[in-house]
């Protein structure tokens, strides 16, 4: 069992390499869809603060401007986490298909060892054979019961 673990391990190089990568690559995601959430719960808490005064005549365009910067801020970081999200649910897919991909190829490595087990087992059973066979013909010549050749 460790046997087969272990050459699952060597002959994964490069998938091993594709999934840390991958684990490196959801690390910086995971960052950035921090930043973008409390990007949106700052701006969002700022433009609370700044419109807490319901008359717009009392408003001075300096709160305005606030007011509009941060707005954009939040529309900014909405856009940024719908990008990320479409970006994870590639991640996730191709993740998927990385880890399919990995299923079969160590399918195919313990196929190929049971096909290597297969052969080495033929090949012993045709020596067995074949000795087997010398060893009757041996018996046959050697036998004094055995019947005389036509003529």
């Amino acid at each position: 069992m460790s046997k087969a673990g272990g050459n699952a391990g060597a002959a994964a190089g490069p998938t091993a390499a594709a999934a840390a990568a991958a684990v490196q690559k959801q690390k910086t995601l995971l960052q950035k869809a921090d930043a973008d959430v409390s990007s949106l719960v700052d701006n969002f808490s700022a433009l609370i603060n700044i419109a807490r005064v319901n008359d717009p005549p009392v408003r001075n365009s300096q709160e305005a401007f606030q007011m509009d910067m941060r707005g954009a801020r939040m529309v900014h970081s909405a856009d940024s986490l719908l990008k990320l999200v479409s970006e994870l649910k590639r991640t996730a897919i191709f993740s998927g298909l990385a880890s399919l991909t990995e299923n079969v190829d160590r399918r195919i490595e313990v196929l190929s060892q049971q096909a290597e087990g297969t052969e080495r087992m033929l090949e012993r059973i045709g020596q067995e054979a074949a000795g087997s066979l010398k060893e009757l013909e041996a018996h046959y010549y050697s036998s004094v019961v055995r019947t005389p050749p036509y003529e």
